[in-house]
């Protein structure tokens, strides 16, 4: 227990001696919310691996589709690494820098209403991420309950005061650029994590090969008749895998908590070592916690899916671990969760302050007041986000967790395909980003409030959210078609930053 809680107190102490030391880096709004848009590789491609996975991903979603799939499970850290971080950077990153710098803009909402001309818009996206990213931020703790109760005998509300109040301390304290150091501190736990516990989970069946042969031989009629299914390559359902492998690497294209990582990057050899740095960490730690999970029958005489639920399932199989180890995974668990939490309550804050009360409910609102509001936002954010935890904790709430479920369906389903052809296409309109809006978060509530309606394959979340995020990539165009864009003039304007030209050397380009 010494040794443990040894580690925890150091791990405190570095977070927040970092939120100290940066400081000087957040005098201002856009030192605060943009890191002054200088951020380098390492620490951009840090930011947004963290900020992908939380210990959602780690406690819950492994040990969830990893039962659900099998050693399949570990494609959906594969597509996130692929997807969700490859073709992300290279897609979006270079063009959200340029365009959100050349408009002014330093959250998604007001991209938006700059983008296409539209104040409207701002309003409408910025409730949309209000709305939806405090639930998303309160599911944060849930995973850490299970392996404090594991670890420590300390009250789980003790635990959640404990890191609301580091994260809020260096957040507030630091802005994005000591979110940024502390997401690149906490990545190296996670890379180094993960790994050691892959080896020691393994370890208790013998290792690597008999874990595979142990899992070969599990069976499960409800799930498939096939011999060894949860030890083939596609598992026992291929199609929801695909899904879910769309919703969760898909996903981040159109979440404001990720597409901002892009906002501050500083140049383009940063983007490129960037681009290559993200896809490593997210194969390794998005692919390690799957790859882990699909492991989970093989512990199944230590829970009771039915009883205790699916987050019982990682803790189970980390129950047996040295003391040393376990103190390494609630720290690699904690870590995940405060870097997720802090870019969280840092959009939220930016883009509440700056989107709907700058200009809108405060009419005069200078740089120093932005920056008062803000800071005091994160405040409230993680406040109500610590409320909710503990109310689902202590009285489970369901409603709450079917909010949270349906939280990254809504954002990305509304914001993905607006963002996209907002970046790339001239003709879309502002009437088409309103149907995409209305659509994405009307069906992740219809899901919510009334999924017996909806068709069989819809009435999971995770279906549903993918559903809605494609239906954008096609809604977006076709309403375009019919509605008005923004005038030439004004569209000349916004692209006219990808035609500049710059001068390279010749061992970047051949210049023929």
């Amino acid at each position: 227990m010494f040794l443990k809680i040894g580690m925890l107190i150091l791990f405190f102490a570095v977070m927040a001696s970092v939120g100290i030391s940066c400081r000087k880096h957040a005098t201002d709004v856009n030192s605060f919310v943009l890191g002054g848009r200088s951020v380098g590789p390492w620490l951009t491609a840090f930011a947004y691996g963290t900020s992908y996975f939380s210990a959602v991903i780690f406690v819950g979603y492994a040990g969830q589709f990893g039962w659900k799939f099998g050693l399949a499970s570990t494609w959906i850290g594969l597509g996130n690494a692929a997807l969700g971080s490859l073709l992300a950077w290279v897609v979006l990153g270079r063009r959200t820098r340029l365009m959100t710098q050349h408009l002014g803009s330093a959250t998604m909402p007001e991209f938006f209403g700059k983008r296409y001309k539209s104040e409207s818009l701002k309003i409408g996206a910025s409730i949309i991420v209000f709305v939806f990213l405090i639930p998303y931020t309160a599911s944060l703790y849930n995973g850490l309950s299970r392996l404090f109760a594991m670890a420590f005998n300390i009250d789980y509300s003790v635990c959640i005061i404990a890191m609301a109040v580091l994260t809020a301390f260096y957040v507030i304290a630091g802005g994005y650029m000591a979110t940024a150091v502390n997401d690149f501190i906490q990545g190296i736990i996670m890379l180094f994590g993960i790994v050691a516990v892959i080896a020691a989970v393994l370890m208790q069946k013998g290792g690597f090969m008999s874990a595979i042969s142990q899992l070969a031989q599990v069976h499960d009629p409800k799930v498939s008749d096939v011999p060894g299914v949860f030890a083939s390559f596609f598992g026992p359902d291929p199609f929801g895998l695909l899904c879910i492998v769309i919703l969760t690497s898909l996903g981040t294209w159109g979440l404001p908590q990720m597409v901002q990582k892009f906002y501050s990057i500083t140049n383009e050899k940063a983007i490129e070592k960037g681009t290559v740095i993200s896809t490593l960490f997210a194969v390794v730690v998005a692919g390690g916690c799957y790859f882990l999970g699909g492991f989970g029958r093989l512990f199944a005489d230590k829970v009771n899916i039915a009883t205790e639920g699916y987050d019982s399932i990682i803790p189970a199989m980390l129950s047996g671990l040295p003391d040393i180890l376990i103190g390494i995974v609630v720290i690699l668990v904690l870590s995940a969760s405060m870097s997720t939490l802090s870019s969280l309550v840092l959009t939220s804050s930016s883009t509440l302050t700056l989107d709907l009360l700058k200009g809108h409910i405060v009419k005069k609102m200078d740089d120093k007041k932005q920056l008062l509001c803000i800071r005091g936002l994160i405040v409230v954010f993680i406040l109500i986000s610590v409320i909710i935890a503990i109310m689902q904790y202590k009285s489970n709430v369901t409603f709450i967790a079917q909010l949270m479920g349906i939280s990254w369906g809504a954002l990305a389903g509304a914001f993905l395909a607006p963002f996209i052809y907002g970046l790339y296409n001239r003709k879309a309109s502002a009437a088409s980003v309103w149907v995409s809006f209305i659509f994405g978060v009307g069906i992740m509530l219809w899901n919510m409030l009334a999924k017996s309606t909806l068709p069989a394959v819809l009435q999971s979340p995770i279906n549903c959210g993918a559903f809605a995020m494609l239906m954008g990539m096609i809604i977006v165009p076709v309403v375009s078609l019919f509605t008005k864009s923004p005038d030439k003039e004004f569209l000349d304007r916004a692209f006219e930053c990808y035609e500049e030209t710059v001068s390279v050397h010749k061992k970047e380009c051949l210049g023929d």
